[in-house]
């Protein structure tokens, strides 16, 4: 893999992984209300137009990471933001990591690691 699509993979993680602890961050706000009024609670506030800022540069990113790389590869390696989200989801929220999903990350990491060194 080289330097460009490298930094293009790296940034999609980033982006993907921000885009969704933001909307996390926004949606899970217990100040929000219910319904119409939990809606315009959110659209109030910045963390979801973070998330909808790093969708679109996210969009961006992935376009251009497809255009040097195969796509099944690309797909595989995408997998990567699962675990991302995973591991920050809880450490920022305070998620629970049964050891099913513990099991689901190494099994992802295991399949990014393979189609990454045959890349």
């Amino acid at each position: 893999m080289n330097g460009l699509t490298l930094a293009l993979w790296i940034a999609n993680v980033v982006l993907d992984t921000g885009g969704q602890l933001a909307f996390k961050a926004a949606a899970g706000d217990e100040r929000a209300g219910d319904g119409l009024a939990r809606w315009k609670y959110m659209f109030a506030r910045p963390w979801i137009w973070v998330g909808i800022g790093s969708y679109v540069a996210e969009f961006l990113v992935w376009i251009a990471f497809l255009s040097l790389v195969p796509l099944s590869e690309g797909v595989l390696l995408g997998s990567i933001n699962i675990i991302a989200i995973m591991v920050a989801g809880r450490f920022l929220f305070g998620e629970r990591l049964s050891p099913l999903r513990v099991t689901g990350i190494v099994l992802v990491a295991i399949g990014v690691a393979v189609v990454g060194a045959g890349a």
